[in-house]
């Protein structure tokens, strides 16, 4: 298999859609998980390694910096959305990553219609947005055990001495 540039990996959301329709269409399991991923740290890493591990390719929905500022607080993301794409892209166990602008990736779940879709384990199945619409559809939800010793808020304080 050729080796990709990571700039090949970062589509827009129509584009996504299209590949994971082709995917579909293969009989191959796509995995869709998100999140801010600002300050990547190994408990992401393994995060997404394990998500990829649930199926034939993996698309990241990366929030948008708007999105990170609403969710996180103004000081936040601390690097940009471009360079989070570009980041998280350069993951080899990452097959695709977009943004989404709300503080939930609920519509691109529903329009990308996921076999599977992974989130931390600190979220309650109950809470996991698109958990219906995906089970619906036939797809299955997957809860990955965070590593709590990670976190880019822990590595924020750290950094600022507080």
């Amino acid at each position: 298999m050729p080796i990709r540039g990571f700039r090949e990996k970062i589509k827009t959301v129509p584009e996504l859609r299209l590949i994971v329709e082709e995917y579909r269409s293969q009989g191959k399991r796509v995995v869709f998980t998100n999140g801010c991923f600002d300050l990547l740290h190994p408990g992401h890493i393994r995060y997404l390694e394990q998500a990829r591990r649930l199926g034939d390719a993996l698309v990241v929905g990366l929030n948008s910096d708007e999105s990170v500022k609403r969710l996180k607080g103004s000081s936040r993301p601390v690097l940009s959305e471009r360079d989070r794409l570009e980041v998280v892209a350069g993951l080899e166990c990452v097959d695709w990553v977009t943004t989404f602008e709300k503080e939930t990736p609920a519509r691109l779940i529903r329009l990308l219609r996921p076999h599977v879709l992974a989130k931390g384990g600190d979220w309650p199945l109950d809470q996991i947005v698109g958990r219906e619409e995906v089970e619906a559809s036939g797809g299955q939800v997957v809860s990955i055990p965070i590593e709590v010793r990670h976190s880019t808020s822990s590595i924020i304080r750290r950094i600022r001495g507080v």
